[in-house]
């Protein structure tokens, strides 16, 4: 089979033939059919993400196929029956085993495409605006990064939990994306002052940061008494640094929040979270925006419009 795999430690992927994958206990065996694409594959390929897999690996955090063997001790899913999983690599491949308990099964109306695309980015944003910060209905909600892989999610869900939702994105095409999705106000990282914005709209009780560095300060200034800053990542490649007796004044709550962190130590979030996302998948209310659709052998190229902010949404590769 094919993987854009890691040989050895600082290697840059490549498209390789591999052997036939075995499912170990407690495994499943997929014959994948869309891998989606995450800015932490760009920090595994540096050896930079908090959970880098040890070389050699493949890459692909997120994957939908069809169970197609079971590994010692399985039972289920069954053989043939579709599925998601975030296994947190292995999926830039034609096949790959994954833990058979993450295995998410998958409603017909869902395409693998849409599978692919949905469990990290609306996962993210769920639990973090609904478990962490305890977004209220009435509350102005502020989007950092608000047209990428999570912050369109972030859009979208805040707005279905009644908030008032600012989209912060660069250029007017992110933004009309950002439009579309459902934000009310929109703020062009390119060219606005994103204090000055928030301000005139009255300040805003969550920030949903997936960019760190002057964008985070900005937002900071800018966030209600009582506020919280969830932040999501630091695609800016800057991490903020928090001045702690700044929080004290408006009584402000940073929250740090990685979702991958809930499968090891309190996985009900995230299966209770999915639920509930895929039902509203299935009433219509949420639909993953996928801008680009590339085959296995343009894994590189895939990759690459993340680090390029070319993308909007999500970017998907499939085997073929």
């Amino acid at each position: 089979m094919r993987a854009f795999h890691i040989d050895s430690p600082g290697a840059p992927p490549a498209v390789t033939d591999l052997s036939m994958p075995t499912p170990g206990p407690g495994e499943i065996r997929l014959k994948v059919g869309a891998c989606g694409l995450n800015f932490a594959d760009l920090l595994m390929m540096t050896g930079d993400y908090q959970d880098t897999p040890a070389a050699p690996f493949t890459l692909g955090m997120e994957v939908a196929g069809t169970v197609e063997a079971h590994g010692p001790g399985v039972t289920a899913p069954a053989i043939g029956t579709r599925v998601a999983v975030f296994g947190g690599q292995g999926g830039l491949a034609e096949y790959g085993c994954f833990p058979a308990d993450r295995a998410v099964p998958l409603p017909d109306a869902m395409s693998d495409i849409d599978a692919a695309a949905f469990q990290i980015a609306y996962g993210t944003s769920h639990v973090a605006l609904d478990h962490k910060a305890q977004l209220q209905p009435g509350e102005t909600l502020l989007v950092l990064g608000a047209a990428g892989g999570v912050g369109l999610t972030a859009v979208e869900i805040g707005k279905l939990m009644g908030a008032r939702v600012i989209a912060c994105a660069r250029g007017a095409d992110k933004l009309a994306v950002a439009r579309q999705a459902g934000a009310d106000h929109l703020i062009d990282a390119k060219t606005d002052d994103i204090r000055a914005a928030c301000k005139a709209l009255g300040g805003v009780d969550v920030v949903y940061d997936p960019v760190g560095g002057d964008q985070f300060d900005a937002a900071f200034r800018a966030t209600n008494p009582e506020g919280r800053i969830l932040s999501i990542g630091f695609a800016s490649g800057t991490v903020p640094q928090i001045k702690a007796n700044h929080l004290l004044v408006k009584n402000l709550s940073v929250i740090g929040f990685y979702w991958g962190g809930y499968l090891k130590f309190r996985p009900s979030v995230v299966t209770d979270s999915l639920a509930t996302l895929m039902g509203w998948y299935e009433a219509g209310r949420i639909k993953p925006h996928v801008s680009h659709v590339l085959p296995l052998d343009q894994a590189a190229e895939a990759l690459e419009l993340l680090r390029s902010r070319t993308s909007t949404g999500k970017v998907v590769v499939t085997p073929r």
